[in-house]
C-alpha cells in the first residue's frame, strides 16, 4: 500500500477528499502539513457530516477531518487491532513511528482478507500426560479441557485466527479420542493429517514418519501449549535469520527459598537472601527447514534436545524469545493455573 496516495494537507478541498477516500480499500485519507508530520485524518462519515451541514465541495477539510484519531505502532498485533475496532467501532488505523510520521495503515479489511498461510504445523500430540496423574487415565493431555474445550482446540483456533490451516497431528496415545474428535479437520475449516506412531518415538523422532514434502518452513509444537504467540512473526524471525531451525525461549525465573552461602576455603564469603536466579528455557515450540528431516532415522526414538543438539554440530540454530502469554500444561499445578485463567 502506497499511504502517499492518501495524503491530504488541511487546504485540501472535501472534494479532493472524497477522491482520495477508497482508493486502497480504506475508509480514510491523511492529513499531514508541509514536513509530512501527522495531523489527523478524514473519513466519509466526516464528509457526510459536513455536507449535511451545508459545507460545499469546494470548502476546506481544515475544520472537518478528525485531529485525534486513534492510532497505533508497527507491532500492533490483530488482536489488539480487533479490540480497537469494536471499542471505537473504526476499520482503519495510521501506523506512526517515533517521530510520529505515518509510515502505513493497518486495516481491518485487508486483515480478514488475508491470504491462507500454507506453513504446515505439526502438533506433538502422542505424549502420555504421566505427570497429570488420573486425569490423562482415559483422556490424552491434549484432550483435557481448558475453559470449555480441549487444550488442542484452543491450539487450532489460535493458528487459525493466523491463517494457518494445514495441520499434522503426531499420535500415539489414546489416538483413537483425538482422531474421533477431529476427524479431517472439515469442522474446523482447517485440514488436519496423522502420523500415527506405533510406538514412542519422542518429540523429533515422530517427525521421521512425515511423508509429506515440505516446500517451506514448517512449525513443530507439543500439543499441551496455551500461548498468544504471533505464529508470523516467528516465521519471519526464522526467515530473516537464514537459520535451519528456530527454537523458541521463554525466561524462567526462579527464587532460591533459602540464604544461599558462598564460601571461600571453608569461611563465609557471602549470604545471599533467598536469591533470584533467571534462566532462558525451551518453550516447546520450534520452526524448522524441510532438510532437517534429512537428519532423523526412520521410526527411530529422538527427543528435542538431542536432535537440537545433532543439528547444531553443523547448521546455525536460531532462537526466538517469547513476551507473550505461554503456558505448558505438563502438570497438574498448570492445568489448574490454565483453567482459572481461560474461565
Amino acid at each position: 500500500m502506497n499511504i502517499n496516495n492518501l495524503k491530504l494537507t488541511e487546504n485540501s478541498s472535501i472534494k479532493q477528499a472524497l477522491q482520495t477516500i477508497g482508493k486502497l480499500r480504506v475508509r480514510l485519507a491523511l492529513v499531514v502539513d508541509e514536513n509530512d508530520n501527522f495531523l489527523g485524518v478524514i473519513s466519509d462519515s466526516n464528509i457526510r457530516k459536513a455536507l449535511i451541514n451545508d459545507y460545499k465541495l469546494e470548502d476546506s477539510i481544515k475544520k472537518i477531518y478528525t485531529k485525534n484519531p486513534v492510532v497505533v505502532q508497527e507491532d500492533c498485533d490483530e488482536k489488539t487491532l480487533l479490540n480497537l475496532s469494536a471499542k471505537y467501532d473504526i476499520y482503519d488505523f495510521p501506523v506512526l513511528d517515533k517521530n510520529k510520521k505515518v509510515i502505513a495503515i493497518k486495516s481491518i479489511a485487508s486483515m480478514l482478507h488475508k491470504e491462507k498461510n500454507k506453513n504446515n504445523v505439526v502438533l506433538m500430540a502422542g505424549g502420555l500426560g504421566t505427570r497429570l496423574k488420573e486425569l490423562t487415565k482415559n483422556t490424552p493431555k491434549p484432550m483435557l479441557k481448558v475453559g470449555n474445550k480441549p487444550i488442542l482446540e484452543s491450539i487450532i483456533t489460535k493458528f487459525k485466527e493466523q491463517n494457518f490451516e494445514n495441520f499434522i497431528f503426531c499420535v500415539n496415545y489414546k489416538k483413537q479420542v483425538i482422531e474421533k474428535y477431529f476427524k479431517n479437520g472439515d469442522k474446523f475449516d482447517v485440514n488436519i493429517k496423522y502420523i500415527k506412531e506405533k510406538k514412542r518415538l519422542g518429540t523429533a523422532g515422530a517427525l521421521s514418519l512425515i511423508k509429506d514434502e515440505f516446500k517451506d518452513s514448517f512449525i513443530v509444537m507439543n500439543a499441551d501449549i496455551l500461548t498468544e504467540l504471533d505464529f508470523n512473526k516467528l516465521l519471519k524471525a526464522h526467515k530473516k535469520s537464514k537459520a535451519l531451525m528456530s527454537v523458541c525461549l521463554r525466561e524462567f525465573i526462579y527464587q532460591n527459598p533459602y540464604g544461599v552461602v558462598e564460601l571461600s576455603r571453608n569461611y563465609i564469603k557471602n549470604i545471599k537472601e533467598k536469591p533470584v536466579q533467571k534462566f532462558l528455557v525451551s518453550a516447546g515450540i520450534y520452526v524448522c527447514e524441510p532438510y532437517v528431516l534429512k537428519f532423523l532415522r526412520e521410526n527411530e526414538y529422538l527427543d528435542m534436545p538431542d536432535f537440537i543438539k545433532l543439528l547444531m554440530k553443523e547448521n546455525k540454530i536460531n532462537t526466538f524469545l517469547i513476551d507473550d502469554y505461554w503456558i505448558d500444561i505438563g502438570q497438574i499445578d498448570e492445568f489448574k493455573k490454565a483453567n482459572e485463567e481461560f474461565k
